[in-house]
């Protein structure tokens, strides 16, 4: 079974998340892939938390119907801070007797620059498949409702592009969707439309657990 891996703080999970693993399975063979939650992102403040188990609520609603999407809570189970390392050595002890390969990392091209920071980072490319997938800011969201980067990321110091990336990856050729979860977050806070940006089950339980309102 071929695996790939993609995390995020899935608050809430939309259609961007969707698209993106579909495509995955379909440009590169993926037989699953498993969508991780954050538990304590090493390189960001998170704005408007909600209760684990409601992101995993929201996942296990988004992902119902597809056999080829998955996901794990292994990250919040083990607490602390959410090194992908460990989480990809979890998940291949959990799939060692079906896993095909190496587990495919799927990264968005916003984290590029800063992956040479990532905590075991030349290990970790050469443990997986780095993934790289195209990924447009939302230009209205405001930077009240977003995930700010902490301590040296995002600082500008020895940042990778592109074109420089040193290790192995493969580029997925997502459509290009302008969805955000601060987007969600911000539309859903101030009752403006979102009900198509995330699943017709994830939309009633945001409306009906009454998520992001102020």
């Amino acid at each position: 079974m071929k695996i790939a891996l993609l995390g995020g703080s899935f608050n809430p999970v939309h259609l961007g998340h969707l698209i993106l693993a579909d495509c995955v399975c379909d440009e590169f063979g993926y037989d699953r892939v498993v969508f991780v939650p954050t538990f304590v992102p090493p390189h960001k403040h998170v704005v408007c938390p909600v209760p684990d188990e409601k992101r995993l609520k929201m996942l296990e609603l988004a992902l119902a119907g597809n056999e080829r999407f998955v996901y794990d809570s292994c990250e919040i189970d083990r607490g602390g801070v959410s090194y992908t390392y460990d989480t990809v050595c979890f998940l291949e002890e959990k799939y060692k007797n079906v896993l095909e390969g190496k587990i495919g990392l799927i990264i968005g091209n916003d984290l590029v620059a800063d992956f040479n920071k990532w905590n075991h980072a030349e290990e970790l490319a050469s443990k997986t498949d780095i993934i790289i997938a195209c990924r447009e800011d939302v230009d209205e969201v405001e930077t009240e409702s977003m995930n700010a980067p902490v301590g040296e990321y995002g600082n500008g110091k020895d940042e990778l592009s592109l074109e420089s990336f040193p290790y192995p990856h493969k580029i997925v050729h997502n459509p290009s969707v302008k969805i955000s979860s601060s987007q969600v977050r911000q539309r859903a806070a101030q009752k403006k439309s979102f009900r198509y940006l995330v699943t017709e089950k994830v939309f009633e339980y945001i409306l009906n657990e009454h998520l992001y309102e102020r």
